[in-house]
């Protein structure tokens, strides 16, 4: 299962770029891409977007993975992950039903 770091740094490795290239691309510092794609950094939805524009990837395909990072960082320690996920998917439903 690959994390969204995983995925970052497969596809540049794919183009040939070295993390100073995409650095300039991304106009960010070099250290934090190589932070993000060893998971000692999460990215910014900006960010995500950018690595999407910028390798050319689906910005959907990227998203899901860098969401699903959080979700499952953020529970892995819970021991009622199923329960909470079925909970949480039902509350999103209601939110979408919600008008702004």
């Amino acid at each position: 299962m690959r994390s969204f770091g995983d995925i970052i740094k497969s596809k540049r490795e794919e183009n040939g770029l070295f993390l100073r290239q995409v650095s300039a691309l991304m106009e960010i510092d070099q250290a934090i891409i190589s932070k993000i794609e060893r998971q000692e950094r999460k990215a910014s939805r900006e960010q995500v977007l950018k690595f999407a524009e910028v390798f050319e990837i689906n910005p959907d395909e990227l998203i899901i993975s860098w969401c699903s990072d959080k979700v499952a960082y953020e529970l892995r320690e819970e021991n009622n992950t199923l329960e909470i996920l079925k909970l949480a998917e039902s509350k999103l439903k209601y939110l979408k039903t919600i008008k702004k």
